[in-house]
């Protein structure tokens, strides 16, 4: 069981890094738009193709506030959703959401990096920590439950 206070961002990724070590069942990300994660990162995109293995059905779940840097910017995580669109699963939030100011990574209801306002650095990280871990996990399926745009690796057209 561990707890720490982050202040800065290079230990902010280091800690994300090490969480998505860690995961072996789930991974749940709340967030403003994935660009502080960096999951379009080869390093962190093979660390979600060793996740694969393993998992059922949305076990990865993201759920973004603005999904538009995501669909602009991060060209290899949109094809890893193609690819794996049966264990991932991305969503925009419902726009009713908008005023919330906090970021989520949650990994297999233990451990999480909790990030206080999504325009700050400052975040607490918590290891080992199931009963700290599950108010979180609560309120990351009330958002997931208020159901967004899911987004599609595939554009629709004529």
């Amino acid at each position: 069981m561990s707890r720490e206070l982050i202040t800065d961002w290079s230990t902010y990724q280091a800690s994300f890094d090490q969480l998505l070590g860690r995961a072996k069942h789930q991974l749940l990300i709340y967030d403003e738009d994935l660009s502080q994660l960096r999951l379009d990162l080869p390093s962190r995109l093979e660390q979600l193709k060793r996740l694969l293995g393993d998992l059922q059905p949305n076990s990865i779940r993201i759920a973004l506030r603005n999904a538009e840097p995501l669909r602009r910017q991060q060209s290899h995580m949109i094809q890893f959703l193609a690819t794996h669109s049966h264990i991932i699963t991305i969503q925009e939030t419902n726009p009713q959401l908008g005023n919330l100011r906090d970021a989520m990574v949650l990994v297999d209801n233990q451990h999480g990096l909790i990030r206080f306002d999504r325009e700050q650095v400052r975040s607490k990280l918590l290891q080992d920590e199931a009963d700290d871990i599950r108010p979180y996990l609560l309120r990351f399926d009330e958002i997931w439950k208020e159901r967004g745009n899911v987004l599609s690796a595939t554009t629709l057209g004529l």
